[in-house]
């Protein structure tokens, strides 16, 4: 598994990713988007993509887009209590608690596993809780020793 770097997220390169994974031609590609291949060429070299096109592209290649950039925000937005005046004003809907995807986990800990991080420095830079770090820690090992029964 490779680490995604969330906090640059090159979105162009990462659609031109999938296509290649899914293997689909080029052609269906410039039918369902409505362009040429000069302009999917352009998106796949671009670090930005509208809404509208990034839906287009999630469905077309069954695969959501937009989980990286929540995965950025999970990972990078400003701690909590900085944000409450806003969240009692907003008519928007409010989300009660982050929700950690697998790949987050598994990032953050590849990120200890291999040494690029310790333990308070996800604490710290990522905002995850004491509690929350050592349960993952504790599942993980948990799977692996069964894992290694089971071989």
């Amino acid at each position: 598994m490779t680490i995604m770097n969330f906090k640059n997220i090159h979105i162009g390169n990462l659609i031109e990713k999938r296509v290649a994974e899914s293997g689909m031609d080029l052609s269906r590609i410039c039918n369902f988007m409505k362009c040429t291949e000069e302009e999917i060429y352009s998106i796949y070299a671009s670090k930005e993509v509208g809404t509208e096109k990034l839906l287009k592209w999630s469905k077309l290649l069954d695969y959501d887009f937009f989980r990286i950039y929540t995965q950025h925000l999970i990972l990078y937005s400003p701690p909590l209590h900085l944000k409450e005046e806003i969240r009692t004003q907003t008519q928007l809907p409010v989300f009660r608690k982050n929700i950690y995807t697998r790949e987050i986990i598994d990032f953050i800990l590849e990120l200890i596993n291999k040494g690029i991080k310790t333990k308070l420095e996800v604490m710290q830079e990522y905002r995850i809780p004491k509690t929350t770090l050592y349960k993952w820690i504790s599942k993980r090992e948990t799977q692996t020793l069964s894992e290694n029964e089971n071989t």
